[in-house]
């Protein structure tokens, strides 16, 4: 297989696999690259209407649900559009999706602390790493893995098993 100058991804004829290899690398590195800096966005935008006092003055209007849903309305306006879009503006539409779910998930901030949404955060991002590296080394699928981890996740999410943090004093009140 050989990379075509037009398309890198095309396949000609036959190329060692170290090669194949080093594509799919760039390539990965590239859509990971993609995914945090979609990530920090949403946390950037999420912190700061938090902070700004924005997320608290629209929590008792209906603003808050248009909010709340108009991520969900950008996935469905996407999925049915996607084909028919050029990549820049699917990527313009990535952006402006991250920042919606930044501005949607800011009430997360008025209510847990810092510490504890920290916390979360690096043990999601680091199991995720995890999964990741462990997959795209060992080349196994790890969908075999969803129903046994859901089911764990499950039993964990009872109060009387993982402690809720209203009992752990990681709650701020508001009002």
């Amino acid at each position: 297989m050989a990379y075509d100058s037009g398309n890198r991804w095309a396949v000609r004829g036959a190329v060692p696999q170290v090669d194949i290899d080093v594509g799919l690398r760039q390539y990965m590195l590239r859509i990971y690259n993609y995914m945090a800096s979609g990530l920090a966005l949403t946390g950037i935008v999420a912190y700061a209407a938090a902070a700004s006092g924005f997320y608290y003055q629209i929590a008792g209007t209906p603003l808050l649900w248009v909010v709340m849903l108009a991520p969900l309305g950008l996935v469905f306006w996407l999925s049915a559009g996607i084909d028919r879009m050029s990549a820049g503006t699917a990527q313009l539409l990535f952006w402006v999706y991250a920042g919606l779910m930044g501005l949607s998930l800011a009430g997360i901030f008025l209510v847990y602390t810092g510490a504890s949404i920290a916390r979360v955060f690096f043990i999601t991002g680091g199991t995720f790493a995890a999964m990741s590296l462990y997959g795209y080394t060992t080349k196994r699928d790890l969908t075999q893995f969803g129903s046994f981890l859901m089911n764990r996740r499950s039993r964990l999410r009872r109060p009387h098993r993982l402690g809720h943090p209203a009992d752990q004093g990681d709650v701020r009140r508001i009002g």
